[in-house]
């Protein structure tokens, strides 16, 4: 708790989280591309649609930043659960919690995220040690663990990547502590996927975006070496993403060195300690309560997790990638770095199992604190919101009014956008590169492109119509090219830094219906073309949507149930030993 505090303490400020990826609003809508039925790929579901449907009672910015938060707590229980699940109680194991807890919040691959936006990606990460304990727990018989398998499954089916992350995991998990039914726990993880996936893969077959990628992102999101580590020493010590913005300042200065050392140093130590039963001349370790078999599975998971995006930023590799992107779902793939999240396990492990072998050679006791001081030390960006980076901003006045406007207004039509293009930089947003919030903060579909420019190169995105706009806006085309698309508003934002071309010529020619600073909004003269709409794709998704939340909830409910049973029977035998006293 205290990690998280100091981590994101600067976002519980009034405001919202605009920062790169991350676009936080105070209401979003239940729009199609709320729901992954837009033109565009399926990349932010069901995220979008929830925080449209939660968004309508509990204010945007506090919703993602409770969300974060929740992310984050689950991270660092869901280490010391593991821990757990490991070993018995003993002589050293809480200093490994502790320890394991700290690796699980504060390290690069969290801290990197969080400055790329991806805030919602740590639902998948903090998930993770979760459906390994579930497995366990499975495999025990011990209550509880098929609803916790449920509900660590479902949360991090928030999005597509997290719902991948989660079934790795899952079968990671099984293989690692067998269930005492084999043929049941295949069964009901096969089932669990299913729906855990089903919003973004009914969403890519209904609305024909297949989940493939342009193969010129390949190489622009392959992970890359940080400073003085080469790409293999960056993501063994978990971080490595594409985007060499969103590397904190202490890893570019040197520190991520001295961080890899440590951590291999730890995976060295660790694994050791994990596998043997103690120290030589030591008295033996109390012995663990999870199968031999477990740590390597989870080693093996670990290995694969950081070797393959290694490989994968290599000239062959690259080459390979090339053709993966290229199949149905092969999207997912092109940032290799988030698929680091499957090492961690092991290395909290390994950071618990250390801890443990000093104590059993009777190392002063301060020890798990210097682990900790030492962790903490070495990324010390990542405390006051990546250090001072992450804070909230204030949408103008203008955004709400147009907001509203569109909300009365009857008949057909979609948004067009000004900046051209899915970035731009805001005067109320300093720094950075951000989305346009718009398709998040309007009740209109948003039609916006989602060709994306990174390092250089420019990843074309998949929606044509989009395009088609765009070229529209920025040749200086007639608004009745702008009608025959079926757009009927533009928003122009003239503070913001982006594409613009000719379109002052088009804007010249749109009647002002909300006049501001910061935000026009412009309406195309009539008669407006409908887009042809599938309402059945509509349905589809949302029910795939629907089926998603229901099982996240049945699930926290079960669970709730088996937490309080267990609760009432330990009263009650609690009550019976005193009597009997």
């Amino acid at each position: 708790m205290l990690l998280v505090t100091v981590m994101l303490l600067p976002l519980w400020r009034p405001g919202y989280l605009l920062h790169r990826d991350a676009v936080a609003t105070p209401r979003s809508y239940m729009t199609s591309s709320a729901l992954g039925v837009g033109g565009s790929a399926p990349r932010a579901v069901p995220q979008d649609w929830l925080l449209a449907l939660l968004s309508r009672w509990i204010d945007g910015g506090v919703l993602v930043t409770v969300l974060l938060s929740l992310f984050l707590l689950a991270g660092g229980w869901g280490a010391i659960a593991l821990v757990r699940q490991w070993w018995a109680p003993g002589h050293g194991r809480t200093g490994a919690e502790v320890v394991a807890g700290t690796l699980a919040v504060w390290n690069p691959y969290v801290v990197e995220r969080l400055l790329q936006g991806h805030w919602s990606l740590l639902a998948g990460y903090g998930a993770l040690p979760w459906v390994i304990v579930a497995a366990a727990r499975i495999h025990r018989r011990a209550p509880g663990g098929f609803p916790l398998l449920v509900v660590s499954m479902a949360v991090a089916g928030l999005t597509p990547t997290g719902a991948v992350l989660a079934v790795v995991a899952a079968c990671a998990g099984l293989i690692a502590f067998p269930p005492p039914r084999v043929a049941r726990a295949v069964g009901a993880l096969g089932s669990i996927s299913v729906v855990v996936a089903a919003p973004w893969v009914v969403a890519a077959v209904v609305s024909g975006q297949a989940g493939a990628s342009d193969a010129a992102g390949v190489a622009a999101f392959a992970a890359r070496a940080e400073t003085g580590l080469g790409t293999l020493g960056s993501l063994v010590s978990l971080g490595g993403i594409w985007n060499a913005g969103a590397v904190p300042e202490s890893r570019a200065a040197g520190l991520g060195v001295l961080a890899t050392a440590w951590i291999v140093l730890i995976v060295l130590a660790g694994g050791w300690a994990l596998f043997r039963s103690g120290p030589r001349g030591a008295a033996p370790l109390e012995p663990g309560i999870a199968p031999p078999r477990a740590g390597l599975v989870l080693a093996i998971l670990a290995a694969a997790a950081v070797l393959g995006p290694a490989l994968a930023a290599t000239g062959p590799g690259l080459r390979a990638m090339e053709v993966l992107v290229a199949l149905p779902g092969g999207g997912l793939l092109r940032d290799t770095h988030k698929w680091v999240a499957l090492a961690v396990p092991f290395l909290v492990l390994c950071a618990a199992a250390a801890t443990r072998w000093l104590a059993q050679a009777r190392a002063p006791r301060a020890v798990p604190a210097l682990l900790v001081v030492m962790l903490v030390a070495v990324l010390p960006d990542a405390a006051w919101g990546a250090g001072g980076v992450l804070r909230p901003i204030q949408y103008p006045d203008e955004w709400s009014a147009v907001a509203e406007h569109l909300e009365e207004a009857s008949g057909p039509g979609d948004v067009a956008v000004l900046p051209a293009g899915l970035l731009r930089r805001y005067p109320y947003a300093p720094g950075e590169v951000v989305l346009d919030p718009a398709p998040r903060m309007l009740p209109r579909d948003v039609v916006i492109t989602s060709d994306l420019p990174v390092g250089g190169t420019v990843v074309r995105g998949e929606d044509s119509r989009a395009r088609a706009v765009e070229a529209i806006l920025l040749a200086g085309g007639a608004p009745e090219d702008l009608a025959a698309l079926g757009i009927r508003w533009v928003v122009d934002q003239p503070t913001a830094a982006g594409q613009r071309g000719e379109s002052a010529a088009v804007l010249a020619a749109l009647p002002v219906v909300v006049a501001g600073t910061d935000v026009v909004l412009h309406e195309v003269p009539g008669p407006i073309t409908p887009v042809a709409r599938d309402d059945r794709a509509f349905v589809a998704a949302l029910v795939a949507h629907v089926a998603w939340l229901a099982l996240l909830v049945a699930g926290s409910a079960l669970l709730a149930s088996t937490v309080a049973r267990s609760g009432r029977g330990r009263g009650r035998s609690g009550r019976t030993a005193v009597g009997t006293r």
